[in-house]
Protein backbone atom coordinates (compact mmCIF):
# COMPACT_ATOMS: atom_id res chain seq x y z
CA UNK A 1 0.00 0.00 0.00
CA UNK A 2 1.14 3.32 -0.70
CA UNK A 3 1.38 5.84 1.60
CA UNK A 4 -1.15 8.87 1.26
CA UNK A 5 1.53 11.90 0.53
CA UNK A 6 3.47 9.31 -1.83
CA UNK A 7 0.04 8.26 -3.41
CA UNK A 8 -0.32 12.22 -3.93
CA UNK A 9 2.98 12.89 -5.35
CA UNK A 10 2.27 10.27 -8.08
CA UNK A 11 -1.18 11.58 -8.67
CA UNK A 12 0.40 15.21 -9.30
CA UNK A 13 3.14 13.19 -11.53
CA UNK A 14 0.48 12.29 -13.52
CA UNK A 15 -0.82 15.43 -13.79
CA UNK A 16 2.51 16.61 -15.03
CA UNK A 17 2.68 14.04 -17.24
CA UNK A 18 -0.38 14.56 -18.90
CA UNK A 19 0.58 17.96 -19.33
CA UNK A 20 3.58 17.23 -20.95
CA UNK A 21 1.40 15.60 -23.60
CA UNK A 22 -0.46 18.68 -23.85
CA UNK A 23 2.67 20.77 -24.29
CA UNK A 24 4.28 18.73 -27.02
CA UNK A 25 0.46 18.82 -28.60
CA UNK A 26 0.55 22.88 -28.69
CA UNK A 27 4.41 22.74 -29.91
CA UNK A 28 2.85 20.10 -33.08
CA UNK A 29 0.36 22.81 -33.71
CA UNK A 30 2.61 25.50 -34.13
CA UNK A 31 4.87 23.17 -35.94
CA UNK A 32 2.35 22.44 -38.42
CA UNK A 33 0.88 26.04 -38.49
CA UNK A 34 4.35 26.69 -39.52
CA UNK A 35 4.51 23.98 -42.06
CA UNK A 36 7.89 21.98 -40.33
CA UNK A 37 5.67 18.46 -41.12
CA UNK A 38 8.49 16.68 -39.36
CA UNK A 39 8.74 18.20 -36.05
CA UNK A 40 5.03 18.19 -35.98
CA UNK A 41 4.95 14.57 -36.17
CA UNK A 42 7.92 14.47 -33.75
CA UNK A 43 6.36 16.52 -31.30
CA UNK A 44 3.03 14.54 -31.82
CA UNK A 45 5.24 11.53 -31.10
CA UNK A 46 6.11 12.70 -27.97
CA UNK A 47 2.83 13.81 -27.11
CA UNK A 48 2.18 9.96 -27.39
CA UNK A 49 5.12 9.11 -24.92
CA UNK A 50 3.78 11.19 -22.43
CA UNK A 51 0.82 10.35 -22.19
CA UNK A 52 2.30 6.60 -22.15
CA UNK A 53 4.46 7.67 -19.28
CA UNK A 54 0.90 9.30 -17.34
CA UNK A 55 -0.61 5.77 -17.55
CA UNK A 56 2.28 3.75 -16.01
CA UNK A 57 1.93 5.83 -12.96
CA UNK A 58 -1.63 5.22 -13.11
CA UNK A 59 -1.28 1.40 -13.06
CA UNK A 60 1.68 1.84 -10.42
CA UNK A 61 -1.08 3.85 -8.34
CA UNK A 62 -3.99 1.15 -8.63
CA UNK A 63 -1.63 -2.21 -8.39
CA UNK A 64 -0.43 -0.67 -4.71
CA UNK A 65 -3.56 -0.07 -3.79
CA UNK A 66 -3.73 3.45 -4.02
CA UNK A 67 -6.52 6.15 -6.25
CA UNK A 68 -5.00 8.09 -9.10
CA UNK A 69 -7.00 11.08 -9.28
CA UNK A 70 -6.91 13.49 -12.17
CA UNK A 71 -6.27 16.95 -11.43
CA UNK A 72 -6.79 20.15 -14.13
CA UNK A 73 -4.15 20.51 -16.44
CA UNK A 74 -3.04 23.88 -17.08
CA UNK A 75 -2.91 25.58 -20.63
CA UNK A 76 0.41 25.02 -22.15
CA UNK A 77 1.85 28.35 -24.22
CA UNK A 78 1.08 28.47 -27.91
CA UNK A 79 3.77 30.53 -29.35
CA UNK A 80 7.32 30.42 -29.76
CA UNK A 81 10.12 32.64 -31.89
CA UNK A 82 10.83 29.99 -34.52
CA UNK A 83 12.08 26.58 -34.80
CA UNK A 84 14.90 26.31 -32.14
CA UNK A 85 12.64 28.22 -29.54
CA UNK A 86 10.57 25.37 -29.60
CA UNK A 87 12.82 22.85 -29.21
CA UNK A 88 14.41 24.55 -26.65
CA UNK A 89 11.38 25.18 -24.69
CA UNK A 90 10.99 21.38 -24.83
CA UNK A 91 14.56 20.65 -23.81
CA UNK A 92 13.83 23.26 -20.59
CA UNK A 93 10.80 21.52 -20.26
CA UNK A 94 12.51 17.47 -20.22
CA UNK A 95 15.26 19.34 -17.70
CA UNK A 96 12.01 20.40 -15.48
CA UNK A 97 10.65 16.58 -15.67
CA UNK A 98 13.95 15.02 -14.66
CA UNK A 99 14.01 17.05 -11.84
CA UNK A 100 10.67 15.91 -10.65
CA UNK A 101 11.47 12.22 -11.02
CA UNK A 102 14.34 13.05 -8.97
CA UNK A 103 12.41 14.34 -6.09
CA UNK A 104 10.20 11.18 -6.13
CA UNK A 105 12.90 8.82 -5.86
CA UNK A 106 14.59 11.09 -2.88
CA UNK A 107 11.15 11.02 -1.33
CA UNK A 108 10.71 7.10 -2.05
CA UNK A 109 13.97 6.50 -0.26
CA UNK A 110 13.36 9.04 2.58
CA UNK A 111 10.23 7.19 3.67
CA UNK A 112 11.64 3.44 2.54
CA UNK A 113 9.48 2.66 -0.18
CA UNK A 114 11.33 0.74 -2.17
CA UNK A 115 8.91 -0.78 -4.82
CA UNK A 116 8.29 2.76 -5.75
CA UNK A 117 12.14 3.42 -5.83
CA UNK A 118 12.47 0.68 -7.74
CA UNK A 119 9.04 1.45 -10.91
CA UNK A 120 10.93 5.25 -10.91
CA UNK A 121 14.24 3.69 -12.31
CA UNK A 122 13.12 3.07 -15.30
CA UNK A 123 11.62 6.88 -15.35
CA UNK A 124 15.20 8.35 -14.30
CA UNK A 125 16.78 5.97 -17.36
CA UNK A 126 13.78 7.12 -19.87
CA UNK A 127 15.13 11.19 -18.87
CA UNK A 128 18.68 10.21 -19.73
CA UNK A 129 17.18 9.57 -23.31
CA UNK A 130 14.38 12.22 -23.30
CA UNK A 131 17.39 15.46 -22.72
CA UNK A 132 19.60 13.76 -25.18
CA UNK A 133 17.17 13.39 -27.79
CA UNK A 134 15.59 17.05 -26.88
CA UNK A 135 19.43 18.67 -26.54
CA UNK A 136 20.48 16.91 -30.00
CA UNK A 137 18.03 18.52 -32.21
CA UNK A 138 18.52 21.34 -30.45
CA UNK A 139 22.29 21.23 -30.78
CA UNK A 140 21.58 20.33 -34.68
CA UNK A 141 19.15 23.77 -35.66
CA UNK A 142 22.11 25.64 -33.75
CA UNK A 143 24.46 24.32 -36.02
CA UNK A 144 22.24 25.28 -39.08
CA UNK A 145 21.88 28.44 -37.98
CA UNK A 146 19.68 30.50 -40.02
CA UNK A 147 19.72 27.91 -43.10
CA UNK A 148 16.36 27.18 -44.42
CA UNK A 149 17.78 23.74 -46.18
CA UNK A 150 19.04 22.49 -43.12
CA UNK A 151 16.36 23.23 -40.80
CA UNK A 152 14.36 21.18 -44.00
CA UNK A 153 16.34 18.05 -44.03
CA UNK A 154 16.81 17.96 -40.46
CA UNK A 155 12.55 18.77 -40.37
CA UNK A 156 12.47 15.54 -43.05
CA UNK A 157 14.70 13.61 -40.69
CA UNK A 158 12.51 14.24 -37.44
CA UNK A 159 9.13 13.18 -39.60
CA UNK A 160 10.45 9.95 -39.62
CA UNK A 161 10.17 8.93 -36.20
CA UNK A 162 8.57 6.33 -35.55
Amino acid sequence: MLDKEMNDKLNTQIQEELYSAYLYLAMAAWCDEESWTGSAHWFRKQAQEEINHAMKFYHYIVEKGGRAIMEAIEKPPVEWKDLLAVFEAAYEHELTVTKRIHDLVAYAREVNDYATEQMLQWFVAEQVEEEAQTFEIVQKLKKIGESNSGKLYLDGKLGKRE
